[in-house]
């Protein structure tokens, strides 16, 4: 067996890796790098799982960051049990072929209760006054006090909301290479978000990207230096490329406008009623699985959706079928947006109206994707003395609400979850073993098996087998 460390840059696209990215660039200067061909829904959830299990969505069953649990009548994003993934994960067909193989999952999602011999993922406390304190779950459990000691307690709100920046990243590297030292683990699964964040917020044409670039690729570059010094070898892929958009979909809106969806009056705030809803969305970035009571009406909903400026098509039984999505989780339909287009969540008419959880980071609570949970609202007069005033309660142990989170969706300037039209923008793969690459692009359900290879020294070269699945939406041109 070769140790083996696969990166996953979140956002890494072959048109970002350039001057900024010596480090990365230098890797696919010595081995390869190939465009990736990544799934629909192209998010997190969905391509990670992929990934560790060879499968489409239809397989897994991981048809999106979250969905609707029909028996509960819930909408659940971001859960993190590894019992939601169906299919082998690379790890016990790792651990198939050499018993002594150990894997460590570091941030990648889907993390806990998994088979994999160390997991470490972010698992904040939630005591019954209100509030959110940073934490790590991880397996085996005493790591957890091993690397608080060691690195400090994570830094939670770095890793999401408007704080989010380089900072969650450089502890998750650290916490990588103290892993790789100590545990020795053979397979090495590190998840660096940073990218993530300002290609959200800004866009990827923004000049202060390459700031971003150069930040992430520092950190890349000092562990991909520390492998191979050892001996190892090494991956670095992305799940996804974000490209720019310029406003919203309010596909709820949409729909409770044509009398389907139904909101529950609270304390003045109007709540989802998913159960008694004739139809509503789970929007998630650039996707949305479209739920429909009855299933004579989903014709009605698909050409009511089809109708609307920025939905470039909706799925049905076939469409989902044509591109792996048909697994009970997901909606009766699926809608994906066009590309500078992405969708919200949200379900009011009235921001009055808005939940309170609206303005906050809650990524549990909230029944769809909140990309705008990455700003600070600009209409505040004062935010630091709000955000410092907030704290001071929660420092005392009062019970406090950071409401600082606007409600205004033209604020987001890039997003993901189609399919890019041109590989450039899309994700990729690169490996400093050019021999065990196929000639063309990647699918994302060859990762699994591309990392076994690398693992177990397979011959090479690996020729890419003939594409299942058709493209789905233009003819991208293979990266030159």
């Amino acid at each position: 067996m070769r140790r083996t460390l696969v990166l996953n840059v979140v956002g890494l696209t072959p048109d970002l890796l350039g001057e900024h990215t010596p480090h990365l660039r230098a890797l696919a200067s010595d081995g390869a790098v190939r465009p990736l061909r990544t799934v629909l829904p192209a998010v997190t959830c969905s391509a990670q799982s992929t990934f560790t299990t060879g499968l489409l969505p239809r397989d897994h069953g991981c048809v999106g960051n979250g969905w609707y649990f029909r028996d509960t009548a819930e909408v659940r994003l971001w859960q993190q049990s590894n019992a939601l993934v169906t299919g082998e994960k690379i790890w016990d067909a790792a651990r198939r072929r050499d018993p002594a193989f150990t894997c460590a999952k570091l941030f990648w999602w889907y993390n806990m209760y998994s088979t994999a011999d160390v997991s470490v993922t972010p698992r904040p406390l939630y005591p019954a006054d209100g509030r959110k304190i940073p934490d790590i779950y991880t397996e085996p459990a005493d790591l957890r006090d091993e690397l608080n000691a060691a690195l400090g307690p994570f830094p939670l709100f770095n890793f999401w909301g408007p704080r989010a920046d380089i900072t969650s990243s450089r502890w998750i590297a650290e916490c990588a290479r103290h892993v790789y030292d100590t545990r020795r683990p053979t397979l090495t699964l590190v998840y660096l978000p940073h990218l993530d964040y300002n290609l959200q917020r800004l866009g990827p044409h923004h000049p202060r990207i390459a700031e971003d670039l150069r930040a992430v690729d520092a950190l890349c570059g000092a562990l991909i230096d520390h492998v191979r010094g050892d001996g190892g070898r090494v991956i670095v892929l992305s799940e996804y490329g974000i490209t720019p958009v310029s406003g919203a979909v309010h596909v709820n809106r949409v729909l409770r406008e044509a009398g389907l969806l139904r909101v529950k009056p609270e304390l003045g705030r109007e709540m989802l009623d998913a159960g008694a809803s004739d139809a509503f969305a789970v929007a998630d970035h650039q996707v949305a699985h479209v739920y429909v009571r009855d299933s004579a009406r989903i014709p009605a909903v698909k050409q009511l959706l089809e109708g609307v400026a920025g939905i470039e098509t909706v799925l049905d039984d076939e469409g989902k079928r044509a591109h792996g999505l048909d697994h009970p989780r997901s909606g009766e339909l699926v809608a994906v947006s066009s590309a500078e287009r992405w969708f919200t969540y949200y379900h009011w008419m009235d921001d009055d109206r808005a939940p309170d959880f609206a303005r906050t980071v809650d990524i549990h609570r909230k029944p769809g994707y909140d990309p705008v949970e990455l700003f600070v609202d600009p209409a505040l007069r004062a935010p630091a003395l709000k955000v410092g005033w907030t704290l001071a309660k929660k420092t005392l142990g009062f019970r406090y609400l950071m409401d600082v989170v606007p409600l205004d969706a033209s604020l987001v300037r890039g997003s993901h979850g189609r399919i890019t039209d041109d590989p450039r923008h899309g994700p990729l793969f690169i490996s400093s073993e050019p021999g065990l690459l196929p000639e063309g692009e990647v699918q994302a359900t060859e990762v699994k098996r591309l990392v076994l290879d690398h693992l177990f020294d397979a011959p090479g070269p690996v020729h890419a087998p003939p594409r299942q699945e058709p493209e789905v939406f233009g003819d991208p041109q293979a990266i030159p």
